[in-house]
């Protein structure tokens, strides 16, 4: 049998729901997800492997207009992710406009000669004539190879993305194992869940300041793992905050990511958390790289 492989990237503003529809193509959540904008830093690698066609998406930073250190970091992984692929999947929302962020996204693909989707998302929340405009307007300014109009959330019509998508495969090897579903460590999936859950708990009482870094990760031969973390923000306020009155808040924290860790990881986990306070750290390099969102060690 001739394997095939094709990549893609996932490409759109903050919360359009990018990370949403990784999960649901995959079937599987590796990609953490909340109402917040600009929840995905890095590039977040997701393997579906349907018969002889392995499909590698890309799931990308929300594009946005940086205004710290790591928001130029989150940046530069997105606009890495559009040329690496075979085609970009570009979603935006029903009743989006068109704006300046947009049009110039749209022109970089004319420049790299990458085809690209354009994918309508949550039409589950729209009506048929503001889908219907919204295809218009996108589809002016670009000549897309498809329009699908889904509901990431709800699965609906994301079948027919993997139908559209596999006229672009190429025939070559498969790059991962086929039951592969992620190339990330699992100490990076391990502090994203941790930082979804903050993200999800503490609603808009904690801005996006906060990283978390994975001190100690012992596997024991009884097969329980000991992870050790270690949870950053920006002010002593908002240690308080994190913690909560008598540990409350980051002991749901704590219960929450143990429990989606295990689902994942398929193992049992002891799950231990810590705050500490870095000022300013989305600003400063050293912090950026010990938390890994420094990319100048790459190049």
């Amino acid at each position: 049998m001739e394997t095939k492989n094709l990549f893609a990237a996932i490409i759109g503003r903050p919360n359009v729901g990018k990370s949403t529809l990784l999960n649901t193509l995959l079937g599987e959540k590796i990609s953490i997800v909340s109402s917040k904008p600009q929840t995905t830093r890095t590039k977040i690698t997701g393997i579906l492997t349907k018969g002889e066609t392995q499909y590698v998406f890309i799931d990308t930073p929300g594009i946005h207009k940086p205004r710290t250190k790591l928001g130029d970091y989150m940046m530069e992984k997105a606009g890495e992710a559009a040329g690496e692929v075979d085609i970009i999947l570009f979603l935006v929302e029903a009743g989006d406009k068109i704006g300046p962020t947009e049009r110039e996204l749209m022109k970089k693909f004319t420049v790299m000669r990458v085809p690209a989707l354009l994918i309508v998302n949550k039409t589950d929340k729209s009506n048929a004539r503001e889908i219907g405009d919204t295809i218009l307007r996108f589809s002016e300014v670009y000549d897309f190879a498809a329009v699908v109009p889904i509901s990431a959330k709800n699965g609906e019509n994301t079948d027919i993305i993997i139908d559209e998508i596999s006229k672009f495969a190429q025939e070559g090897p498969h790059f991962f194992p086929d039951d592969m579903i992620t190339d990330q460590p699992e100490r990076i999936i391990a502090s994203e869940i941790i930082r979804e859950k903050i993200l999800l708990t503490l609603s808009d009482e904690i801005p996006h300041g906060v990283a978390v870094g994975i001190e100690r990760w012992h596997e024991r031969e009884d097969g329980l793992v000991e992870i050790n973390a270690v949870i950053y923000c920006e002010k002593a306020s908002h240690k308080g905050i994190i913690i909560g009155k008598q540990g409350a808040m980051l002991k749901k924290i704590g219960t929450e990511a143990r429990i989606d860790m295990e689902n994942l990881l398929g193992s049992k986990i002891m799950l231990q958390l810590w705050v500490k306070v870095r000022e300013d750290w989305r600003n400063k390099m050293g912090d950026l790289r010990t938390l890994g969102y420094d990319s100048t060690e790459e190049q």
